[in-house]
């Protein structure tokens, strides 16, 4: 299978190179706004993997579209208008979108949906998540993920009442801002050094404490996942699939 990757320059985007050596998946073009790569991918491609900024996302991911060929999203930190290129993308292509493709992350998902369900709302939920001083986004997809897994445990409510993300989610915190109400999901977002992935989800009871973390080790273990996703997709109906659909979860 002949694919290009998009973000080609980036440290995701070479190790997904260097990953797909002595694969089934020959890269033959390698996209990036930095000197010496492609500026677009060639006609014979029949997959894409995007690991770039997201204000590009619309347009390569349109592009795919008009050709037909399978996407994969690494991309993180959409806005609402790009996310909606994405979804009419969708409806004629395979589209994958993760915002983790590593299998422990997603492991790590349906053990917060469940611990989530089964120890309640009066268990206060705190997520964390640390990563290098290069990321340019916050929090993390992977964090978010994680709040909206525990928001899934909780069948969408703060306490007992049926309630939105924007409701039950909280970022940070700073000032007078009171007591924490049952129910709050609060995400953090830490920057430093050359972490390449740290998230824990943290359920803290009036008893006891429950942790649930996750540390990436190499970016490879993303990388892989991506390459997997790709060649999951190809053939598939059009529509928006998650690493949970490739390892077979859903």
């Amino acid at each position: 299978m002949k694919i290009a990757i998009v973000g080609a320059a980036g440290r995701m985007g070479q190790k997904l190179i260097e990953l797909a050596k002595g694969t089934d998946l020959e890269v033959v073009s390698k996209v990036d706004v930095a000197e010496g790569f492609d500026r677009t991918w060639s006609d014979d491609v029949e997959g894409v993997i995007d690991f770039s900024y997201h204000a590009g996302v619309p347009a390569a991911i349109t592009k795919a579209a008009e050709q037909g060929i399978a996407y994969v999203i690494g991309t993180t930190g959409l806005t609402d208008e790009e996310q909606k290129a994405v979804d009419a993308a969708a409806t004629k292509i395979p589209v994958v979108q993760s915002g983790n493709y590593s299998l422990g992350v997603n492991l790590l998902l349906e053990l917060v949906q469940k611990a989530a369900t089964v120890l309640g709302p009066e268990y206060d939920i705190e997520v964390t998540e640390m990563h290098h001083r290069h990321k340019k986004d916050a929090p993390s997809g992977t964090a978010l993920m994680l709040a909206r897994a525990a928001h899934a445990g909780r069948k969408f409510s703060c306490a007992a009442t049926p309630a939105t993300e924007a409701e039950c989610f909280v970022f940070g915190r700073q000032g007078d801002i009171g007591e924490r109400p049952q129910g709050e999901i609060a995400i953090h977002a830490l920057r430093g050094g050359s972490v390449v992935g740290d998230h824990t989800v943290m359920f803290a009871g009036d008893l006891e404490r429950v942790e649930i973390t996750h540390k990436a080790q190499d970016r490879a273990a993303f990388a892989a996942g991506a390459l997997k996703a790709l060649s999951w997709a190809k053939g598939r109906p059009s529509g928006i699939y998650t690493m949970r659909h490739v390892l077979g979860f859903v």
